[in-house]
């Protein structure tokens, strides 16, 4: 089977390290342009990229699938399948309609639920308490193709989108091998996706990453978690910014008696964790980083950066 592959992060890359472990003989490899990256904003390439070089595969980095001379590119690939996992540019159906079985989405939710971009990290926010992998078929829709296998895993409560990620990169890797084993002994079934139950992914922005105390210690824990390992939820204290990386919220914690502690306002500061108060409950800080320093557990990170009772974050 002859497969052209489009994608673009580590996510991405793991599918395609899926593929070539499992012999299919990846033609092409789609992947976005290289960008700037880092502090010295230096051009690097994608991950998928780095693994397709390592591969000595065949690399096309275009900045659209409209082009006609890209399209006529890959109809004289005359691939069996195009996968595509992560890779972030529109595929228009003149593409999707030039390999022989179509393109096959491998997308990090369970489908309906979060279609689109950051599905991973809303699930997170959201509380969610499951997720999976949905192989679909493509379609000119955003992932609201037919649905072709589905497998769901947990979300543990002490898990941020890091962990999810590596998990979900792992099964969607192992579930595309068996879509296209399927898929080519004729036994790969179709379900439409239900119209009950859908929900969008947006895009995250870094607004959103800006930790607000009014809200409750519950939603404001599941912020720290969407957002690790990046961009890092963040928070201010004396002008200064501060990520938080890993908190948790104390059940049953309460500010000092016979006071009413303000949204942001620390009330206890201990080498375990600092305890600060939300709109509803207490959360407990346990990593942070200051500007310019690294991710560091609440012990270390206050040799360095001291906090008081009474100080307030903002």
């Amino acid at each position: 089977m002859k497969v052209v592959f489009a994608g673009t992060p580590v996510f991405a890359s793991k599918t395609l390290d899926s593929l070539l472990g499992a012999g299919y003989d990846v033609a092409c490899v789609l992947t976005q342009p290289d960008r700037p990256a880092g502090r010295k904003m230096l051009m690097q390439a994608s991950p998928v990229k780095q693994t397709a070089l390592r591969n000595d595969l065949h690399i096309l980095q275009p900045a659209t699938l409209k082009d006609a001379a890209i399209q006529a590119e890959l109809r004289a690939i005359a691939a069996d399948v195009m996968v595509v996992a992560a890779y972030g540019l529109i595929l228009p159906q003149a593409v999707l309609e030039i390999p022989r079985w179509g393109a096959l989405n491998v997308h990090a939710s369970l489908l309906p639920r979060w279609r689109g971009a950051a599905p991973i990290q809303r699930a997170l926010l959201a509380g969610d308490t499951e997720t999976g992998i949905t192989i679909m078929r493509m379609d000119a829709g955003l992932d609201t193709g037919p649905m072709l296998l589905r497998e769901s895993i947990a979300i543990h409560e002490s898990e941020d989108a890091g962990s999810v990620h590596d998990r979900l990169a792992v099964l969607g890797g192992k579930l595309i091998i068996k879509a296209l084993e399927r898929l080519e002994h004729g036994g790969l079934e179709e379900t439409v996706q239900p119209l009950e139950g859908i929900t969008y992914a947006h895009k995250l922005t870094k607004a959103e990453s800006k930790l607000d105390w009014h809200e409750s210690a519950i939603e404001l824990s599941r912020k720290v978690r969407a957002f690790s390992p990046a961009p890092g939820a963040a928070t201010f204290i004396d002008g200064k910014e501060v990520k938080i990386w890993r908190a948790l919220e104390r059940v049953g914690a309460f500010a000092p008696a016979g006071k009413e502690a303000t949204p942001g306002e620390i009330i206890s500061v201990t080498n375990q964790g600092i305890s600060v108060a939300c709109g509803k409950g207490v959360i407990e800080l346990l990593e942070l980083q200051r500007p310019g320093g690294k991710r560091l557990p609440v012990a270390e990170f206050l040799r360095g950066f001291a906090l008081e009772k009474g100080a307030c974050f903002s």
